[in-house]
């Protein structure tokens, strides 16, 4: 796929340029504190030794980290495949229907407010500096921030899993043995805390809102892990 792009003005700084790496990491550094800490509460509660806790939570940040690199990128592998065809039939087009292609870009313009003459001069001077960067992002939607990277979004998504399920893994082994669950579940929740309000800090969002916005559902994911281990005392 042809990499497109775009120009920035000097000097201005907007939060979508972090979309891509901002999602995968955080969803990933999610997903590795409450699934782990989720799944290492819930075999805790149904009385098996720390060192069966502790195999399961190891066990769970390989497989969990693996499994969120492949689906990451699969996914996103898939939206480029979608990229680079659009692209490519985009190509195409402007080689052998140039005048219906700058039609098309005119009539995008004219439906964003601009008047006929405007659209079609406007569509001129695109198409004459570089048609196929301007189709692809007037009618496509495709830029240079918004693109898909399926390797940079596989290798987030691994790291920060990995990032985060370590944390519970950490309180685990250094937490008595008759507190085990408690310990666990305050530091994931704190964990969570904060990664709900780096997130939020680094998007723009309210602060306060993003953390407690992935506490509750951090908190919900181990009390109800911890309700099954207790209800049928499964030892993993």
């Amino acid at each position: 796929m042809e990499i497109l792009i775009m120009p920035r003005p000097q000097g201005e700084s907007h939060k979508s340029n972090r979309i891509g790496w901002l999602r995968a990491a955080v969803l990933g550094a999610n997903d590795g504190t409450i699934s782990i800490a989720s799944l290492v509460v819930g075999v805790a509660a149904s009385g098996a030794p720390q060192n069966s806790i502790l195999l399961t939570g190891v066990a769970g940040l390989v497989a969990g980290a693996m499994s969120m690199a492949a689906g990451e990128y699969v996914s996103v592998q898939s939206q480029a495949d979608t990229e680079g065809a659009d692209i490519k039939r985009e190509k195409s087009e402007l080689q052998t229907q140039p005048e219906s292609e700058l039609a098309e870009l005119t009539s995008i313009y004219v439906s964003r407010g601009l008047d006929q003459p405007l659209a079609r001069l406007v569509a001129e001077k695109l198409t004459s500096r570089d048609a196929l960067l301007a189709h692809a992002r007037d009618e496509l939607g495709i830029t240079e921030t918004l693109r898909a990277r399926p390797v940079q979004a596989a290798l987030a998504s691994a790291i920060s899993f990995a990032v985060g399920a370590i944390v519970p893994i950490v309180a685990l082994l250094l937490a008595p043995t008759a507190w085990v669950t408690e310990v666990l579940s305050a530091t994931a929740l704190v964990t969570l805390a904060i990664l709900g309000a780096t997130a939020a800090y680094a998007g723009g969002a309210p602060i306060v809102k993003g953390a407690i916005r992935v506490a509750f559902w951090g908190a919900l994911a181990m009390g109800l892990t911890a309700g099954v281990g207790k209800l049928f005392g499964t030892v993993v």
